[in-house]
């Protein structure tokens, strides 16, 4: 046989060995149930993950969401300090806030960089498709005149926020999301204003850990003080299925990557430094548990403790970094001298290490959650994903063991597996009472593309019995 020949046929035979996999017909699944739309259909809030949602200054600047000229650049001093958050010496993160605001969820993917891989936006896409397959009528689409809905009303609801900011502030406003969801539901389906209502709650990556909080601490923020608030599981009143995908529940190691390299998008588009990104909360507050051994030191291979401030100093990350001095003096134009800078930067570092202890802390304390709700996961397990980070003497960090996920997010951080870092015992050990885990093929911003995520999603939402709505 001639050797061109002999090609065709053995491409012909690698074609059909790797064709694509077969996919659900979901219009002819789904159609029927899609289509009956009544009291036993929640209404359904999306929220995205970190870098998901819009920000915009009150001059109109893009602050993030546009690299289009006239948006937010953060080489320049002023840009930089419309993307940081403000630093202000003794004074809470709660306290300390800019002008800036979110409009809405961001509906460009301009990257595949890292932890921000995809900027989370790609999935959110793919879930308001799934959502768009069953009937779900989304009310930003139907508010701008994308699409029209005949008068019908809405069921399906983004939720933005700023992602900069401490996860439990955003979970506040969370709470007045549901709250127009169930208002529209009370409205189509003829009920009084006091009728109970329940949602539905699909959550994306870092948005999961905002939903987990809502549903133990409901509208309360995490105490100035350090304390942990009340755990009444007041989220929990208003939500039925919570649903996360991909969500970093025990943190991720590219989270510390960038808080100590910053992040460098493109060439073409800006630089994001370590000093930019160290004035944001949330950042921190999807780092590994130090428990976890995630990040250790090279020369004995113990933890290190990312929540001691003097640990960041000796290694010269972030805002400790000397080499941000010039960044840091551009963040803070009216102080005059390099000392008191770093002082504000350090106290900023500080409350923000702080803060993420807490928060873990909320989230990682055991308790079963009410009965009527129910938690599911979707995490993906085919993708070598970074796990731990070894620290050299002089601060450099590097991989040294990658585990089965997402390529952004470990299996096992997505379960919170509490085996993590420790000796091996069967089963899961987690505080999450998981009632369904389901996993997928494929990278962290592309678990929702899968077919089998979109069909399973679909089955949850309008057709898995819901016999856990009555209490035991």
């Amino acid at each position: 046989m001639k050797r061109w020949a002999l090609a065709a046929v053995m491409t012909a035979g690698l074609a059909g060995c790797i064709s694509s996999p077969p996919s659900a017909d979901l219009a002819a699944i789904y159609d029927t149930p899609a289509q009956a739309i009544g009291d036993a259909r929640n209404p359904v809030v999306v929220i995205p993950g970190i870098l998901g949602s819009k920000l915009e200054a009150p001059d109109g600047t893009k602050v993030w969401g546009s690299f289009t000229f006239g948006a937010a650049d953060a080489d320049t001093p002023e840009g930089a300090r419309l993307v940081a958050l403000p630093m202000q010496l003794g004074t809470p993160l709660s306290e300390l806030r800019d002008a800036n605001r979110e409009t809405g969820v961001l509906d460009v993917v301009v990257a595949d960089v890292g932890l921000f891989r995809g900027l989370e936006i790609g999935a959110y896409v793919d879930i308001l498709r799934t959502l768009a397959a069953g009937q779900y009528r989304d009310e930003d689409l139907g508010e701008v005149g994308v699409i029209d809905y005949g008068g019908l009303h809405f069921t399906c609801f983004q939720h933005g926020y700023d992602w900069r900011r401490d996860i439990s502030e955003s979970a506040m406003l969370l709470g007045a999301r549901i709250r127009d969801a169930q208002a529209a539901a009370r409205v189509g389906r003829g009920l009084p204003d006091d009728a109970p209502v329940k949602v539905d709650v699909v959550a994306h990556s870092m948005g999961g850990l905002l939903l987990r909080y809502y549903l133990r601490y409901g509208e309360q923020p995490l105490p100035d003080d350090g304390s942990l608030p009340e755990l009444t599981w007041a989220g929990a009143e208003h939500v039925e299925q919570a649903i996360l995908i991909g969500t970093p529940n025990a943190g991720a190691v590219l989270s510390l990557q960038q808080l100590v390299r910053g992040w460098n998008l493109h060439p073409l588009f800006p630089n994001y430094r370590s000093s930019v990104l160290g004035t944001m909360p949330a950042i921190y507050q999807i780092m590994p548990r130090t428990r976890h051994a995630r990040v250790i030191t090279q020369a004995t291979g113990e933890p290190v403790d990312l929540y001691a401030p003097e640990t960041w100093v000796r290694y010269g990350w972030g805002l400790a970094d000397p080499d941000q001095e010039e960044k840091i003096a551009e963040l803070l134009p009216d102080v005059d001298s390099d000392e008191a800078r770093r002082g504000i930067a350090l106290d900023h570092l500080a409350k923000c290490l702080a803060k993420a202890e807490q928060l873990h802390r909320a989230l990682d304390l055991p308790a079963a959650p009410p009965a009527g709700l129910r938690l599911s996961l979707f995490t993906g397990d085919s993708e070598p994903t970074p796990t731990i980070f070894a620290v050299q003497d002089d601060g450099r960090i590097r991989v040294i063991e990658s585990e089965p996920g997402d390529g952004t997010v470990t299996r096992r951080s997505a379960l919170m597996d509490e085996r993590t870092g420790h000796v091996f015992v069967p089963k899961l050990q987690s505080p999450i009472a998981w009632d369904r885990v389901q996993f997928l093929l494929g990278e962290h911003i592309g678990l929702t593309r899968e077919g089998s995520f979109a069909d399973n999603l679909l089955w949850l939402l309008l057709e898995e019995p819901r016999a856990w709505r009555e209490s035991p």
